[in-house]
C-alpha cells in the first residue's frame, strides 16, 4: 500500500468503514433476527390466547390501546409495573444520573424528559456541559498522563527494552489493568447482585457503558423488586462507576493513540507533507491537541523511552 497515491488512501479508508458497517449490520441482521421473530410470534401467541379468554369483556381495540399507552409512556422511563422501587420518577438520584448520562454521552435511553421545557433544557444543558466536561477530562489526562509516562520509562529503564516495545507494552498492561478494574471486576460484582442476568450481559453492561455507547437495554435493578433506598444507592454507584471509568478509558485510547504505529497509521491516511518532529515522538512528545504540558525530553527519540 505504500505505493498508493496519496488522494486515494482515504476513499480507501471511508470504503473500508463502510464495509465494515455492512459486514457488522449482516452478522447481526444474521443473530438477532431469528430470536426476534421468535419473539414477536410468543407475543402474539400469548395476545391471541389472552383475546381468547377475556375478549368478551374487552370493547374492540381496548387493548392494543392500551399496550401502546404503557409503552409509549416505557420510552420515557414511565412504568406502573413493581413495587414502587421506581415509582420517584425524576428524583434527585434518577436526575443525577440522567445529567451523568448526558455529559458523558452515554445516553441509555431509559428515561427522557416529557415537558418542552424539560427538552429544551437538555439541549442548551448537554451544548454548555459537554465541552465544560470536554475540559475537564483533558485537565484530568494532562495530570495522569505524566505519571503513566514516568511509569513507562522506569519500566523501560529497568528491563532495559526498547522505547517502541516499551510503548506496546506499556499500552497493552494499562488496557489490560482498566479492562480489568473497569469491565471484568464490576461485571462480576453486578452478575452477583443482579440476579437475572448472566455474566455476559453484565460485561456487555460494563462495555457499553465506558464505550459509551449506551443501549439502556440492561440497568442494575431497573425494573427489579428492590427497596427504594438500595435502587438510588445503585443509581449514585452507576454514577461513579461512569465518571472514573470513563476517564479510565480516555487514558487507554490516548496511551494507544500515541504509539509509533498508530501515528505511523495516521500518518499514512493522512496529509502526504513530510513528517514533523512531532509526528515523529511518542507519548512523552507534546500534545497540544489533548492539553499536554509535558515537557520535551532532552535525550534523543531512540534514547528515550516512549511510553
Amino acid at each position: 500500500m505504500g505505493a498508493l497515491r496519496p488522494w486515494a488512501r482515504f476513499p480507501l479508508l471511508v470504503v473500508a468503514h463502510l464495509l465494515a458497517l455492512g459486514i457488522g449490520a449482516a452478522v447481526l441482521q444474521a443473530l438477532e433476527g431469528p430470536p426476534a421473530l421468535q419473539l414477536q410470534a410468543k407475543l402474539r401467541a400469548e395476545l391471541a390466547t389472552f383475546q381468547a379468554e377475556y375478549g368478551a369483556c374487552l370493547p374492540p381495540g381496548a387493548l392494543e390501546e392500551l399496550l401502546g399507552t404503557a409503552l409509549a409512556a416505557q420510552v420515557h422511563g414511565v412504568s406502573s409495573l413493581g413495587n414502587g422501587s421506581e415509582a420517584g420518577h425524576w428524583d434527585l438520584p434518577s436526575a443525577l444520573l440522567f445529567t451523568a448520562s448526558i455529559l458523558t454521552t452515554t445516553g441509555y435511553g431509559y428515561m427522557a424528559p416529557l415537558s418542552a421545557g424539560g427538552k429544551a433544557f437538555c439541549m442548551v444543558y448537554a451544548a454548555l456541559g459537554l465541552p465544560a466536561s470536554l475540559v475537564l477530562l483533558a485537565t484530568l489526562r494532562r495530570c495522569l498522563m505524566p505519571l503513566l509516562c514516568h511509569l513507562g520509562a522506569w519500566g523501560a529503564s529497568r528491563w532495559q527494552l526498547a522505547p517502541a516495545r516499551a510503548a506496546l507494552l506499556q499500552a497493552v498492561g494499562w488496557g489490560l489493568l482498566v479492562a480489568a478494574i473497569f469491565v471484568l471486576l464490576p461485571a462480576v460484582v453486578l452478575w452477583g447482585l443482579q440476579g437475572d442476568c448472566s455474566l455476559l450481559e453484565a460485561v456487555y453492561f460494563c462495555f457499553g457503558s465506558l464505550s459509551t455507547i449506551g443501549l439502556g437495554d440492561l440497568l442494575p435493578g431497573h425494573g427489579r423488586s428492590l427497596h427504594p433506598v438500595l435502587y438510588h444507592l445503585g443509581q449514585l454507584a452507576l454514577l461513579g462507576y461512569l465518571l472514573l471509568g470513563l476517564l479510565a478509558m480516555l487514558l487507554v485510547v490516548e496511551t494507544f493513540s500515541e504509539l509509533p504505529q498508530a501515528r505511523a497509521l495516521v500518518k499514512f491516511f493522512g496529509s502526504s507533507g513530510p513528517m514533523t518532529a512531532e509526528d515523529q515522538g511518542g507519548i512523552l512528545g507534546q500534545d497540544d491537541l489533548a492539553l499536554s504540558t509535558l515537557a520535551p525530553s532532552a535525550a534523543a527519540p531512540e534514547q528515550a523511552p516512549t511510553c
